[in-house]
């Protein structure tokens, strides 16, 4: 449906937590009508049942999700299955199999990234942060087609782009590319990856990644599966160069930063607290198999932790299932967030931070201003839309319904 002015009733809405003996037992919603303009909400009224508008039939509406770790440009999805292969053991590995496969995954690439994108709309997903080969390979062409796939999806999607040297700035020459997006309007992000194992220098790279980061006022996301030494000293090199340039505070981040799920309770304590001083965020996809990252940890001292799904369905993993909701169920689940207060904070996780309710239960969200990014959810409360990982039944975004 093209954006247009329209009015939304039997909407379900949270107003409040119900307490007992001080602990929050239940979530109070009520039915409202809410009135969408020019992509924003006009207002929010008591409900009318029988009047005029779309009907949502009870359902409980929320912020639209975020899935702020993907790679839209690189996958199998729309061709046939594939499982990963046990050959494939190591980055360089995949490095290889990727010099050879990019040719022919461009060749579809543009179709088959439209598609996923309604996939992840089905899930109720309006934005994403993806990343895009830079490499001799697909030298701009990962960029361009994923561009394109964008402009399509201009009505139903938001993007912001990381420019992704996945086969290492020095081991594939790719530095000359690098420097040519990094000047680009469209790109947001300098990426990186795995400095040492890859370029075999942690400074090197990196300081190409964080120059180009701060000459074209870009910021920084990149992935570090590194654990050990190698994995600590690189972000601690990033809390640096965020400490020294203020312009990089908030606008910088580790992906997966692997290294923080294997440091002892004091060293991840310190670390967070650094992070958080210098403005640095993580991004994760919520690993479990040998690694739990220490997202309680890391919020407890108000670092940033972003969620995605990674890889949704590519020879990296098939276990991305595009759904946020799954994401925040998966880390109320891994860290024992099971009360109702704690259920609907983790919800946060799929929603940047946009809550219906704060901390005390005062309705903050939506709010007559607010952007027109929402879902209809199977569910009567955020709570149980994260445990029950509720189905999603409409998504809008902008104003623009897109299913």
């Amino acid at each position: 449906m093209e954006n247009q002015e329209y009015t939304l009733k039997n909407v379900l809405l949270e107003t409040g937590f119900e307490y007992e003996e001080g602990e929050v037992v239940h979530t109070k919603t009520a039915l409202f009508c809410i009135e969408v303009e020019n992509g924003k909400i006009k207002s929010i009224k008591p409900n009318k049942p029988h009047g005029e508008g779309i009907d949502a039939k009870g359902r409980l509406l929320l912020p639209a999700f975020k899935d702020m770790h993907a790679h839209l440009d690189k996958m199998l999805f729309g061709l046939p299955w594939q499982a990963v292969s046990a050959k494939r053991k190591t980055v360089k590995d995949m490095i290889a199999y990727e010099q050879r496969m990019i040719p022919e995954w461009l060749k579809t690439s543009i179709e088959r990234t439209e598609k996923l994108i309604d996939f992840l709309h089905s899930y109720g997903t309006h934005f994403i942060r993806s990343h895009f080969n830079v490499d001799p390979t697909s030298g701009l062409d990962s960029l361009y087609h994923l561009e394109e796939a964008l402009r399509h999806k201009r009505k139903s999607l938001a993007a912001e782009l990381v420019a992704f040297p996945q086969h290492g700035i020095y081991y594939t020459q790719t530095e000359s590319l690098l420097k040519e997006v990094a000047q680009m309007d469209s790109v947001g992000f300098i990426g990186g990856v795995d400095p040492y194992s890859i370029d075999g220098s942690i400074e090197k790279p990196m300081e190409l990644i964080t120059q180009l980061a701060l000459d074209n006022g870009k910021g920084i996301d990149l992935h570090l599966h590194e654990r050990g030494e190698s994995g600590v000293k690189t972000i601690e090199f990033l809390i640096d160069k965020a400490m020294e340039n203020p312009q990089l505070r908030g606008k910088t981040y580790v992906s997966h930063a692997f290294a923080l799920g294997h440091m002892s309770t004091p060293e991840t304590e310190k670390i967070a607290e650094r992070l958080a001083a210098a403005g640095v965020g993580i991004v994760s996809s919520v690993p479990f198999r040998g690694t739990i990252m220490p997202i309680p940890t890391l919020r407890k001292h108000g670092v940033e932790v972003l969620i995605g799904n990674d890889n949704i369905q590519d020879h990296w993993s098939t276990f991305g299932s595009g759904n946020m909701l799954q994401k925040a169920h998966l880390i109320a689940e891994l860290y024992g967030y099971s009360t109702e207060w704690e259920l609907s904070r983790t919800l946060a996780f799929a929603t940047r931070y946009v809550l219906p309710l704060d901390e005390k239960g005062s309705q903050q969200w939506p709010k007559a201003g607010d952007e027109a990014d929402m879902v209809l959810v199977a569910a009567s409360c955020s709570a149980e839309a994260v445990s029950r990982m509720s189905p999603v039944i409409s998504l809008i975004h902008k104003g623009n319904i897109v299913f």
